[in-house]
């Protein structure tokens, strides 16, 4: 018998893997073991995986792996993230290639081609993570779209709405004027430009009283 003198990943890591999703090493079912559950925080469907993403499974991976060793009930569950801002520019763009305005597609024949979208990438990522070696319990994946997942969502902000504890308010937001939509302090790219500020006072818009915080609307715009 010959030994390889370097490692062969090829040989070796897909014969294994392969072995031990065929035999669900890596499925959890309840019982009386103490457990060790880990969510892996989803990778949005924009695109594939990156070196931020490798690092933080890894980690992730010896965790559950140790808490396998140790006796654990350990399930690691695995899923992906929709980034609806993300995920529809980047629709948006497949679609201008074929020649079709998001404009003239219905709130129904978009989300086919964002579920379309989803499919194709959504599908690579989870593809890289079986490649990467990760002991993900496969029959647990999940989609933040899934309806069972956004109905959970669903029910939760409304409770916590009706509780009171978050609400709705008029104040300033970072305004995206190509996708028409508001977004987080996260996805903005800070720029220090010089402007204006523009006052509006009193008044009546559309034979309603204005509403605005101590009387005035506060607009900032750019020269």
């Amino acid at each position: 018998m010959s030994i390889a003198p370097k490692y062969d990943p090829s040989i070796v890591e897909e014969k294994w893997y392969s072995f031990w999703v065929e035999k669900k090493l890596f499925h959890s079912e309840p019982d009386n073991r103490k457990s060790y559950t880990i969510v892996i925080p989803p990778p949005n469907v924009t695109g594939v995986l990156h070196m931020g993403h490798m690092l933080n499974n890894t980690i992730q991976d010896v965790l559950i792996r140790r808490a396998r060793m140790m006796g654990f009930n350990a399930c690691w569950v695995p899923g992906t993230d929709h980034a609806s801002i993300s995920t529809e520019a980047k629709v948006v763009a497949m679609l201008k290639e074929r020649g079709i305005d998001k404009r003239s597609l219905t709130r129904d024949q978009f989300l086919e081609y964002a579920w379309e979208w989803k499919e194709k990438y959504g599908g690579i990522i989870l593809k890289q993570l079986r490649k990467l070696g990760a002991s993900c319990d496969w029959d647990r994946t999940a989609f933040t779209m899934d309806d069972i997942r956004y109905e959970s969502v669903i029910r939760v902000f409304v409770d916590l709405y009706n509780k009171g504890l978050i609400y709705r308010g008029v104040r300033m937001v970072n305004w995206d004027p190509k996708a028409l939509t508001a977004v987080s302090d996260e996805e903005v790219i800070y720029k220090e430009s010089h402007g204006k500020l523009y006052y509006l006072r009193g008044g009546y818009l559309q034979g309603e009283p204005r509403q605005a915080l101590l009387s005035e609307i506060l607009l900032v715009g750019r020269v």
